[in-house]
């Protein structure tokens, strides 16, 4: 009964988020400055509100996680920072091989189609977040592993209580509002014309890069299956959800909490593996990004500058692009505000380009988003191979609280 009742909620939050994305595109398509005007408010405090608890989320869930895998934690922080790389190393990798077979074919405009401007938030009600993502990363490494250390058994007690209570706001408040900021974020795409004027123009590199991420999570699928010695799909089969909340909010860290969600639902997951590394992956791994920005950058250097950059200069883009991912935030076009250095110091981008970078890249950044978050939950199924195949690290866990 419990299985048909996850499925249950899985659909529901599904048919939900589709129903915000098609009722925000209506309502951006018909609105009036003034409607948007409204509109843009309500994104506005419902997005101050969910990235408000993301940091809390990040340490509610690392820290305890960390201090449950004992011995085993600085070995799985450390691979899993390692697979985020190579993640992000192996995306690019592959969508240069591929822009290169495929780029030069393709017939690319060199005009962009001009915005309608969003009106301003008629209200508005500032929430800052008490830290930023990486902040409160580092703060929840730190305080696992000092945690772990010194045996605060004390301190251990109260994460863990802290755990319980931010699970409660993210089934309890934020993933009930997400349908609501979805719909506001694509009735603002609607209203600007991102949905009717630049998307197709730009059809043909999107349709490429949303390929792309089927292939690459195809790939970390089949590998965390073969690591694991489990099914990939017991895993890839309750993401329903998250990638639907990626595609609206356009960020990894709006979307952790229903990925995190996700992911707890999967029978060859353990809860440990899980609350280690969804939060983990969702703040450092960002593959569909970078695979996406790869491909954009490869198109502008040829639609502006006449050529595809060379083998040379996209190897060191690349091994570099892999470390400037992990540092990214997981915000709106995080990744590419991130690679802005690389992108003008490596690439040679001048500001016509950097700007024609960030535009086009907005166009898919949904879709971006929801292959790194999706991708969250191959490396979390890798970890569980590696730590926990024969239910090791759970045993050890159960060990330790009883």
């Amino acid at each position: 009964m419990k299985n048909k009742g996850n499925v249950k909620n899985e659909w529901s939050l599904i048919i939900k988020l589709l129903m915000g994305i098609v009722l925000g595109s209506v309502i951006g398509l018909l609105a009036t400055e003034s409607v948007m005007s409204v509109v843009v408010s309500i994104k506005y405090v419902l997005g101050q509100f969910i990235f408000f608890t993301v940091p809390l989320v990040i340490i509610a869930f690392i820290a305890p996680a960390i201090t449950k895998l004992k011995n085993n934690a600085n070995k799985m922080l450390g691979m899993g920072i390692g697979m985020a790389y190579l993640s992000a190393v192996g995306a690019a990798s592959f969508a240069y091989i591929a822009g290169v077979l495929i780029i030069p074919h393709l017939s690319v405009p060199s005009v962009m189609d001009s915005l309608h401007e969003l009106p301003k938030a008629s209200f508005k009600l500032a929430i800052p977040p008490v830290m930023s993502v990486m902040s409160a990363l580092v703060i929840a490494i730190l305080l696992g592993i000092t945690t772990l250390k010194t045996k605060a058994e004390v301190f251990e007690k109260a994460l863990h209580e802290f755990e319980k209570m931010m699970l409660m706001v993210i089934k309890s408040a934020v993933i009930p509002v997400l349908p609501f900021f979805v719909a506001s974020t694509f009735a603002g795409l609607a209203y600007e014309g991102t949905l009717t004027l630049q998307l197709p123009v730009f059809l043909k590199i999107v349709v490429l890069a949303l390929i792309g991420h089927m292939i690459w999570l195809a790939v970390l699928y089949t590998l965390a299956g073969a690591v694991s010695g489990k099914n990939p799909w017991e895993v890839l089969k309750h993401y329903g959800p998250a990638y639907l909340t990626a595609v609206g909010t356009m960020s990894s860290a709006a979307t952790l909490p229903v990925a995190l969600n996700s992911a707890r639902k999967s029978t060859v997951l353990s809860k440990e593996t899980v609350d280690f590394m969804v939060p983990l992956g969702g703040t450092i791994h960002l593959c569909g990004s970078v695979l996406t920005e790869t491909l954009f950058i490869m198109v502008i250097s040829l639609m502006l500058y006449g050529a595809i950059p060379s083998v040379g200069t996209m190897a060191l883009f690349v091994l570099l692009f892999g470390i400037f991912a992990i540092g990214a935030p997981g915000v709106p076009g995080g990744t590419v505000m991130a690679s802005m250095g690389i992108v003008v110091g490596v690439i040679g981008f001048d500001p016509a380009g950097v700007a024609l970078l960030i535009a086009i890249f907005a166009l898919q950044d949904s879709f971006g988003t929801a292959c790194n978050v999706t991708g969250d939950g191959a490396l979390t199924l890798m970890l569980e191979g590696v730590f926990n195949k024969e239910g090791e690290l759970t045993a050890q866990v159960e060990r330790s609280n009883a």
